[in-house]
This record gives structure tokens, C-alpha cells and sequence, in this order.
């Protein structure tokens, strides 16, 4: 909203009205003020849910060894994040945009998503919350909704890099004319960029939809597994935000690059008109994530719960397919990845050694971040763990937090080294 009334007022020469045009601007002004609107609005928050009794279902202490001391912890904090995020966004950021438009329902879509799942649980006294089904359906939901916008939207198009020869040198250059592109960034490849309808080249004539389809396929595919995995990570204080907010910035960085063609050339990436907008976006979803942690870190005062965690999956996820480098996201989000996968073999292992009457488990406990936290006291003594020796002594989950974040600011920087690693 300001950003159109300061370029109206540009007209008239006010002076300062310029700077407004400047995305550097606009979005370390959209950091500050999330941040400050986070650390401010937080504390009221907390103190209103105190008021009304609204806390954190109590944990089991076999799962959190801690829980006894986080007894009388509100949770739906991810409601702090979705405003600071949104409010900052609608003062600075370019509402017509296509790619902010799309940034905005995800946050609302999977917050509401996860306000149901905490409402459930709280007022409810459900420790289920909403039925897996029914959150699968609400990914699902907003994923084909991005999917197709971006297959159908005539304002989604890219300059495509291509390499020229100029005087014995290899020049990147960007096409001309911007075009519906199903090309996306691929790691460590010297031509890294993969093009869906040539994996679907088999459908011949028809490839270019089918393309689009697969494309579709995998966006529904990226915001589920990120969401769910942001989910998974949401199990000590402090872990899924300080993650979110580092894989934020590199996400910012990679949005800046796509959207400035001097930089998109250098980096031999593809040139994406309009998307600097995300960059408006990622730093009010940054300045969001620090100033929730000032409430969110050990021992935290406020839990974010499905509110949140959801809700930040699905924005990483689908900022990741504006800027075609969802197949980055493994390296980038890889905390999550593992968290899934731990659950996910944790889980098919045992069902499977049940069925020939042995309660064998691979880890610990999972999520993975759980298993450095259990004590051998907690382990149930009529299961064998393969990985029982693993880790040798359990840690606090503050020193496990921030171990986590280190591997995350390591996977980020990776990532970003990808664009010149091939």
C-alpha cells in the first residue's frame, strides 16, 4: 500500500518518494519492521493466551524429558508469525504481484490449516488434532492451486539462459522474448538447467502438456514434504524457527539473483521478471522468524505449534517453485528431509519386524532431533534398538537446537555454492 501511494506522490517530486522504487530498500525496511512487529505483538500475544488459559497440551515425558518444565506454555504462536509476516508484506510490498499474491493464500491457507489442527487439540483436548487425511487434503489443495496458477497465469514467464560463443569464451546470455518455461535449476550440472517436458518426452506430441503436468505433480509433491517436514522439526524450542530463518536468507539471495538480470547472468541462472517481489516477502519471513525467537528460544515462553510449523513449510516449498530451484530444496531444507526420512523408516521398520512378531526399532526415537534427547531410561524395554549405542549420551536440547542450526547455515551456504559448482 505505501509503495503506491509513494509512487503517486512521486509525481509530484516529494522529496524521498524515489527511494520506494529501490527493492533493497523496501526490503530491509519490511525485515526491520517484522521483526519489530514480532517482538512486539508477540508479547501481547503471550500475555492474552496466559489470560485465557490457552496452553500447549502437556507432553509426554517419555517423548520430552523437558516437558515437565514447559507445563503452562501457550502455543498457536505461528499466529505471531502469519501476522508479522502479513502486515509488513501488505504495507511494502507490491500487492498486484502475481508471485506476492500467491506467497499471501499459502500463508493464510496453511495457517488456517494449522489453526484448526491446534484449535482440535486445545480446545478439543484432542492430542490427534485434525485428522491426517484432512491435512494431507489441505497441502494437496494449495499446491495444485500454485501449480496451476503458474502453468496458467500469462504474467508467470522467464527469460531462459542460454550459452554463446564470443571470441573463443562462453557468454551467458538470456533470450529475448520472456516465455512460459517448464525448465528448473539442477545441482552440480554444467548445463543445470532440467526441462520437464523432455523427461516427458515419451507422450511425443503431447509432452509439453504432460510436462506441465509433472510440473504441477511436483509442486503439490515439494509443498507437502517441506510443510510436513517443518513439522517434524517443530519439536524443541527454538529448532524450526532459527532453521526456517536461515534457510529464509538463502532463499532471499536466491530470489534477488532470479530477479536482476546482471546477476542471473553471472550466476548462468534463469532470469525471472517480477520476482524480486519474494524478496519483500522472505525478509518480512525472516524478520518474522528472529523476532519470534526471542519469545521461541530455550525455554521458550510461547510454542508456534501446527500454526506455524505448516505454515512455514509451505511458504519455503512454494517460494522454492516460484524461483525454479525446487530440486535444490534437498540440499537447502535437508534438516527436514531428514526428519521425514527418520520418521519414515523408524515407522515402516517396525511394522514390518511386528509382522514377524519382533518389536525392533532402527532409532532411538523420531524424529531424529529426539533421538540425541532420550535418555536410556525411556526406552522401551520390550523393543530392541538397532542404533541403541547412538548417540552415546543424550544432550540438552538447547546444545541439540543449535547444532542443528549450525548443519543448516552449512546446507545453505552449500546450496548457494551450487549456482558455481557444476
Amino acid at each position: 500500500m505505501l509503495y503506491y501511494l509513494f509512487r503517486y506522490l512521486g509525481q509530484y517530486d516529494i522529496p524521498g518518494s524515489h527511494m520506494w522504487s529501490y527493492i533493497s530498500f523496501r526490503a530491509l525496511l519490511t525485515l526491520i519492521l517484522a521483526l519489530l512487529l514480532s517482538a512486539w505483538f508477540g508479547e501481547r500475544f503471550i500475555k492474552w493466551m496466559k489470560k485465557k488459559k490457552i496452553f500447549e497440551t502437556e507432553r509426554d515425558p517419555k517423548i520430552d524429558p523437558f516437558g515437565v518444565e514447559k507445563k503452562g506454555v501457550p502455543t498457536m504462536g505461528g499466529i505471531i508469525i502469519i501476522v508479522s509476516i502479513l502486515i509488513p508484506v501488505l504495507l511494502l510490498g507490491r500487492i498486484r504481484n502475481t508471485y506476492l499474491i500467491l506467497m499471501i493464500i499459502t500463508t493464510v491457507w496453511l495457517g488456517f490449516l494449522g489453526f484448526l489442527d491446534d484449535y482440535i487439540k486445545i480446545f478439543r483436548r484432542n492430542k490427534d488434532g485434525l485428522k491426517g487425511k484432512y491435512k494431507i487434503v489441505g497441502q494437496v489443495s494449495i499446491g495444485f492451486i500454485v501449480g496451476l496458477t503458474l502453468w496458467l497465469s500469462p504474467d508467470v514467464v522467464v527469460r531462459e539462459n542460454i550459452n554463446v560463443k564470443q571470441n573463443q569464451e562462453i557468454v551467458v546470455k538470456h533470450k529475448a522474448e520472456p516465455v512460459k518455461s517448464l525448465q528448473t535449476t539442477i545441482p552440480f550440472i554444467k548445463n543445470h538447467n532440467l526441462n520437464y517436458s523432455d523427461v516427458m518426452s515419451f507422450c511425443g506430441k503431447y509432452k509439453v502438456a504432460a510436462g506441465w503436468m509433472l510440473f504441477v505433480f511436483i509442486t503439490i509433491f515439494v509443498v507437502t514434504g517441506i510443510s510436513n517436514g517443518a513439522n517434524l522439526n517443530d519439536g524443541m524450542d527454538g529448532m524450526c524457527a532459527g532453521n526456517s530463518a536461515i534457510i529464509g536468507v538463502a532463499l532471499g539471495i536466491l530470489a534477488y539473483v532470479s530477479s536482476h538480470i546482471g546477476y542471473a547472468s553471472y550466476f548462468d541462472i534463469m532470469y525471472i521478471p517480477h520476482s524480486e517481489e519474494l524478496v519483500i516477502f522472505l525478509c518480512a519471513f525472516v524478520g518474522a522468524m528472529i523476532g519470534f525467537l526471542w519469545y521461541n528460544a530455550f525455554p521458550a515462553q510461547v510454542f508456534m505449534g501446527d500454526t506455524g510449523s505448516l505454515t512455514i513449510g509451505g511458504i519455503i516449498g512454494v517460494c522454492a517453485v516460484i524461483i525454479h530451484k525446487e530440486l535444490l530444496l534437498p540440499i537447502l531444507c535437508g534438516i527436514f528431509f531428514i526428519e521425514s526420512l527418520s520418521v519414515i523408516i523408524q515407522t515402516m521398520w517396525f511394522k514390518i519386524q511386528k509382522r514377524k512378531g519382533k518389536r525392533v526399532r532402527v532409532f532411538r526415537a523420531a524424529p531424529i532431533h529426539d533421538t540425541f534427547r532420550k535418555l536410556d531410561s525411556q526406552l522401551d524395554a520390550t523393543s530392541t534398538y538397532i542404533l541403541k549405542g547412538w548417540p552415546h549420551r543424550p544432550f540438552h536440547e538447547s546444545k541439540i537446537t543449535i547444532r542443528f542450526w549450525i548443519t543448516t547455515i552449512i546446507l545453505a551456504a552449500l546450496t548457494l555454492i551450487t549456482l558455481k559448482i557444476r
